[in-house]
């Protein structure tokens, strides 16, 4: 009796302490930095409010939906397999939203709230401001002079190489060279969406008169199907290298005895300051107003303007070291914090399913592959002639038609050779900045 009042005992203790670890593990997973349960609760006030009607039609409604859903749909955009190695976070933070638009799910309190915030608030362009002018100015400048010396040539190689195959191909499809080259081309090439397809969506809404929102939905499928197609080629030079260790630096760029010679960004290791942040906002609002007061004086678009003065301020020295740490902390925020975010307003007001199915088609895909394939490829060719290691050359170059910073992750990711992400931000940041130039040069002479 009392042995079976002992395992009785051990049996409830056990469950408990079962219970116990299922309630601990629980408390410890998390939804991005978010732990589960506060999330659920979270998710569960913002739904609530929306469904009562409740929810702010500001603002503040505006962010805690994309907030709640970008933050769910980014973190579970790098954790699910395959999706996770392609752009998973971007492809799911636009994609879903507009889903759950063209089927009507989401309630019209949740609609407008980030109307609001997106349209009348214009978070879309505070969130550029942001990224150009951190981004630009937070950038080491001998990595910058130094980087685009060495990368200058097969950027430029590469980049035409890459528009001449991207027009040929759709040619052969029966695309108009002029559509192929600024909603294909340009988008893949262009930086990624917030320093590329956002600021060129504002430049042909000028140009063109025509809302900003209706170029968005052209150019980012062609940009996340490039970034999908350059994750690809990175990993088949990765194996190249293996296979042939002598055309390989394994994260070296030049043949030299002192490697590249460039060290990391110095900024992103400075200590965070928030009155320096706080800094960081005016210059960046004040950068897009000054875009846009030129603007009226040269007539050319403003955001092209933006880039153009913040590339000028920091190659010459101008902002103070501690205003441009201010500046590059708050686009760490920015692009940190809120990239999934907007990505899910974007999806809700501007990325029409209707519009994206008919624009990807077979052909479509073939375009965005000859682009990338031709960057990529010439990238090879050209490290061979410069003393480069041609796989980590290749790699370099093809980071030019990937999305922007994260794209840049993903695609040296796959290389396994994150060691080059200094020369990726220079043909990144620079080649995208000066695609989104001279393509909105093209377009006003053209149009």
């Amino acid at each position: 009796m009392e042995s079976a009042r002992k395992l009785e005992t051990l049996h409830i203790i056990e469950k408990k302490e079962k219970r116990k670890g299922f309630v601990s593990r629980f408390k410890q997973l998390k939804v991005g930095v978010i732990p589960l349960p506060l999330y659920l609760v979270l998710a569960a006030i913002i739904y609530a409010a929306s469904v009562y009607n409740q929810l702010p039609p500001d603002m503040i409604g505006g962010f805690a939906v994309i907030m709640v859903m970008g933050i769910l749909l980014g973190d579970l955009g790098m954790k699910i397999p395959i999706l996770k190695d392609i752009g998973g976070p971007a492809i799911l933070s636009l994609l879903l939203p507009s889903i759950l638009v063209f089927y009507n799910l989401l309630n019209p309190a949740a609609m407008e709230a980030v109307t609001t915030l997106m349209k009348t608030s214009n978070f879309l362009y505070l969130y550029i401001s942001c990224l150009v002018a951190g981004s630009i100015l937070g950038m080491n400048r001998s990595v910058l002079i130094q980087g685009f010396t060495r990368m200058f040539i097969p950027l430029i190689l590469g980049t035409l190489a890459s528009v001449i195959a991207g027009v040929s191909v759709g040619s052969l499809f029966g695309y108009d060279m002029k559509h192929t080259f600024f909603y294909i081309i340009v988008p893949i090439i262009g930086g990624g969406i917030g320093e590329g397809i956002l600021p060129l969506s504002l430049a042909y809404s000028q140009i063109l008169g025509e809302p900003a929102e209706a170029f968005v939905s052209q150019m980012i499928p062609a940009a996340v199907i490039g970034n999908i197609v350059a994750i690809i080629c990175a990993g088949l030079m990765k194996n190249l290298g293996e296979r042939k260790p002598e055309l390989s630096g394994n994260g070296v760029l030049v043949k030299t005895k002192g490697g590249d010679g460039i060290k990391e960004e110095t900024t992103s290791k400075m200590s965070i300051d928030f009155s320096l942040m706080g800094a960081g906002l005016l210059i960046a609002c004040s950068f897009f107003i000054f875009g846009a007061l030129a603007h009226k004086f040269l007539g050319i678009p403003g955001p092209v303007l933006m880039i153009v003065a913040a590339t000028l301020v920091k190659c010459l020295q101008l902002m103070p070291s501690k205003m441009e740490q201010g500046a590059f902390h708050l686009y760490k925020f920015v692009s940190t914090s809120l990239t999934w975010p907007l990505m899910v307003g974007l999806g809700i007001l501007y990325i029409p399913l209707e519009d994206v199915v008919k624009i990807v088609t077979p052909a479509y895909v073939v375009v965005c592959t000859a682009v990338v394939v031709a960057m990529v490829g010439t990238g090879y060719i050209v490290g061979k002639f410069m003393k480069m290691y041609p796989v980590d050359s290749a790699i370099v170059t093809g980071c030019h038609s990937g999305l922007g910073g994260t794209g840049d992750v993903a695609i040296l990711s796959a290389s396994n050779r994150m060691s080059l992400m200094p020369f990726a931000q220079v043909a990144t940041r620079l080649g995208g900045a000066s695609t989104v130039i001279i393509a909105t040069i093209l377009m006003k002479l053209l149009s």
